[in-house]
């Protein structure tokens, strides 16, 4: 455990490595933690927190830097989440694409790193649906929402439709179930297809294959803006490795999924450092995360990405805005 001394000059050290991005020595700390400490003293309580693997010396200097479990110490312990006063965002309710590629937009601007945003998990749930005969046994599906969103798809038949063949099955399917998960539907077109014309129930159980397609794979399942911030940032630009490796997890997402998966099933703002887990594989890297909700569920998950050394309170504050403009932004019930 650390004395209260060590844990004063800890925080010290990691907010002016935060705000100056230079290793911090022990006279720059005696100034920081206000403390009336030797230079003597200083360096010994450096050196046991060095040993306790909080803060690391780089090679090209006698200062200290944080490290991954120094940071976590300091956002579990001795984070002070001040209240700044922030341009005041808004976010106009909209069709979940646009209020996903707002909020994206909106973390970046305002956290001036990378914000990111897990598109709502998508329930599989129709209004409307019509077909439109292309040409021979080549259909488009048009399928819409319940919140209005619209989405096509082209499917191929064996068969040849008229195009009144093509609206007596759209009125079927949106006479009988509107309003109803595609799974659903398909279940009671396996009981109830013997009551229906041959060509009829055939053309309908490929538009519900291509509709639970389309509306499982229309949308984005990450949305990220504002990559080229970290150009600007100081820890990458002076590393091409570093930059490479953070735009490499931004093109294959896969990662970044599994990460803001985790992230929705927690309440409240969370922060990921780098290099502390395999969750954040990448030591330069940290993110801040919260998820959001429609209709008081929770359906996704946005976050900032940016440098370890990034000002973790400002970070708390943009996300946790961010997170309700979005559940205000998608909810009906407001």
């Amino acid at each position: 455990m650390l004395d209260d001394r060590a844990k004063l000059l800890l925080k010290a050290l990691v907010e002016r490595y935060i705000a100056d991005g230079q290793p911090v020595g022990s006279r720059t700390l005696s100034r920081a933690s206000g403390l009336e400490l030797s230079p003597a003293t200083i360096r010994n309580v450096m050196s046991d927190l060095e040993e306790l693997g909080l803060i690391a010396s780089p090679h090209t200097s006698a200062g200290r830097i944080p490290t991954a479990r120094g940071y976590r110490l300091f956002v579990d312990t001795m984070l002070t989440a001040q209240r700044e006063q922030l341009p005041t965002p808004s976010l106009a309710a909209d069709q979940p694409q646009k209020v996903i590629a707002h909020a994206a937009q909106l973390l970046s601007n305002l956290s001036q790193f990378v914000g990111v945003v897990m598109a709502p998990r998508r329930t599989s749930v129709f209004h409307h649906i019509e077909f439109l005969r292309l040409s021979e046994r080549r259909l488009l599906v048009i399928i819409v929402s319940p919140d209005g969103d619209v989405q096509n798809r082209v499917i191929f038949t064996e068969a040849d439709y008229t195009q009144p063949q093509l609206v007596e099955a759209a009125n079927f399917l949106n006479a009988h179930y509107s309003g109803l998960a595609m799974e659903q539907v398909r279940e009671r077109l396996q009981h109830e297809v013997e009551k229906l014309r041959g060509e009829i129930a055939t053309l309908m159980q490929a538009a519900v294959q291509a509709s639970s397609e389309a509306m499982t794979q229309a949308q984005e399942d990450v949305v990220i803006s504002g990559e080229r911030n970290l150009l600007a940032v100081s820890d990458f630009s002076g590393d091409m490795s570093h930059l490479r490796r953070a735009f490499d997890l931004f093109e294959q997402k896969t990662q970044l999924m599994r990460l803001l998966d985790i992230s929705s099933r927690a309440e409240g703002v969370r922060i990921y450092i780098g290099g502390e887990s395999q969750v954040v594989p990448f030591e330069e890297l940290s993110i801040v995360s919260a998820p959001y909700e429609v209709d008081g569920q929770i359906v996704g998950t946005l976050g900032v990405i940016g440098p370890t050394r990034m000002p973790y309170d400002r970070m708390i504050q943009i996300v946790d805005i961010t997170s309700r403009l979005v559940t205000n932004a998608l909810s009906h019930n407001k």
